[in-house]
């Protein structure tokens, strides 16, 4: 089963597809996308906004309240980065069999300088749709997403505590707190060591 029958139900197989048809899937696809780069960029807002505000506060509880905050968007940044990451490679994979179907059409009136017959179309589709990722592959590395961040969510408000990438953050604010860095170095700072800190604990 192709690519764009898992996305939207369709009897026919990405290469069954006319460019016309293509092209539709290419703008739904890309508004998709769009949508996800505006999420990604949306939530780096937000975690600069808790930088500040956490940089402003004096009080130990309320800097931990914003860590956990900064934790959580940080994680809903990452899976909508690797939700974009798909989703752009949706795009490049119905891009390219397009591109493939209109040069056919092209053609059509008589072949160019290369003898490229049905077999070899028949081999290219082959090989984009094993390029691209199926809907199963995507549900299943979302689900598992999600799952552990629902649990790492739950740990976290069960404890009431900061996570270990939370108390970078803590460190970087007190650093701020003495003049020993400035603002957005701190920032730049604190985002790298909390990307650092989910990535080993996802590895692990």
């Amino acid at each position: 089963m192709s690519l764009i029958e898992k996305l939207f139900g369709r009897t026919k197989s990405l290469s069954e597809l006319s460019p016309t048809e293509l092209r539709k899937e290419e703008i739904l696809i890309g508004r998709a996308r769009d949508k996800l780069m505006q999420k990604v960029e949306n939530a780096s807002t937000q975690k600069q906004k808790i930088f500040q505000q956490g940089a402003s506060q004096k009080s130990p509880e309320m800097r931990k309240a914003l860590a956990i905050e900064f934790e959580l968007k940080t994680r809903e940044q990452l899976m909508a980065v690797r939700e974009l990451n798909v989703r752009t490679k949706e795009l490049l994979t119905v891009g390219r069999m397009r591109m493939v179907k209109e040069q056919k059409s092209r053609m059509a009136g008589g072949l160019g300088r290369l003898n490229i017959t049905e077999k070899d179309f028949a081999v290219l589709g082959a090989m984009i749709e094993d390029d691209a990722v199926t809907q199963e592959m995507y549900t299943e590395r979302l689900d598992a997403l999600l799952e552990m961040g629902e649990s790492a969510d739950r740990a976290l408000l069960d404890s009431s505590s900061v996570g270990e990438a939370g108390g970078e953050l803590l460190a970087y604010w007190d650093k701020l707190d003495r003049g020993e860095m400035k603002e957005n170095e701190a920032l730049e700072s604190a985002e790298a060591a909390v990307r650092e800190k989910m990535s080993a604990k996802s590895q692990g």
